[in-house]
């Protein structure tokens, strides 16, 4: 299937994408902040650089667009072109690989997905509270 942009368009198009600071991120995040939760954002050192991260409790959050990440990606990849259903498995493998490496480090890795947050925010921040409560509860 041929793009029906030109390809000045089509960059134009993907660089309005963000990668940081997205709308979801900053609902998660404003959310926390609200409730007294203090935590470092886009930690570089650590693998697949969290968007939310709580050093203390070793806690890493990663929120997840449903389509780039493939929310439920079996049920809707075919309808994808072949560069797009490569490009999302990519990220979903390297997703795996990133949570691997931090869990290995004794870190507890979150994933909010995109849907989850437009649905309920403040269950997303009720869900990380808990972790959070348990993980300093506990011996790290």
């Amino acid at each position: 299937m041929a793009d029906r942009l030109t390809p000045a368009q089509r960059s134009s198009l993907m660089a309005r994408i963000r990668s940081k600071d997205t709308g979801i991120e900053l609902v998660l995040r404003s959310g926390l902040h609200r409730r007294g939760y203090r935590f470092r954002k886009h930690v570089r050192t650590l693998a697949g650089c969290p968007d939310i991260v709580f050093s203390k409790e070793r806690v890493a959050i990663f929120v997840d667009g449903d389509f780039w990440h493939g929310y439920r990606f079996a049920s809707w990849q075919h309808t994808l072109p072949p560069f797009w259903q490569q490009k999302i498995e990519n990220n979903r493998k390297r997703d795996r690989r990133n949570f691997a490496k931090l869990r290995r480090a004794g870190w507890k890795v979150v994933r909010v997905w995109g849907h989850e947050l437009k649905q309920s925010p403040s269950a997303c921040v009720d869900r990380i509270a808990e972790i959070l409560i348990a993980r300093r509860g506990s011996a790290i």
